[in-house]
């Protein structure tokens, strides 16, 4: 059974991991949850991932990480976007998360990107969640 909002299905499985301190998690596999997992390393938020051909579906392999005594290394995984209610941003209008400390994850017409780097190439689109 598929879920109704995939990406807050994926962002939950993380939250939830961090809370039992799961070293690894799996989540299936779909292009934008893979462009989201790649943006949470690639921003310092996980350890690792990777693409595990299945059968008969991919998944996802997620290594967390932790500082220190079994500390998260996300404090904070918000939805903002959802299919209730669609939220989009113009460039002028990306939010900034906990004064620069946390980061956004837009979806926009060149793919997954983060708040900062739509910014810089002068991109809005819809405010997928927010990472601190």
């Amino acid at each position: 059974m598929g879920a109704t909002d995939p990406i807050a299905d994926v962002l939950t499985r993380i939250r939830n991991a961090y809370m039992a301190f799961h070293e690894t998690l799996n989540v299936p596999h779909s292009r934008t949850r893979e462009e989201l997992v790649r943006i949470l390393k690639e921003e310092g938020y996980l350890a690792d991932y990777r693409v595990e051909d299945g059968n008969p579906f991919k998944s996802i392999s997620i290594t967390l990480k932790y500082a220190g005594d079994r500390e998260p290394a996300i404090k904070k995984l918000r939805r903002v976007s959802k299919p209730g209610r669609r939220v989009y941003v113009r460039k002028s209008e990306i939010p900034v998360v906990l004064g620069g400390l946390g980061i956004n994850i837009l979806s926009t017409s060149r793919g997954v990107l983060t708040g900062k780097k739509a910014q810089e190439e002068g991109l809005g689109g819809e405010l997928l969640c927010e990472v601190y």
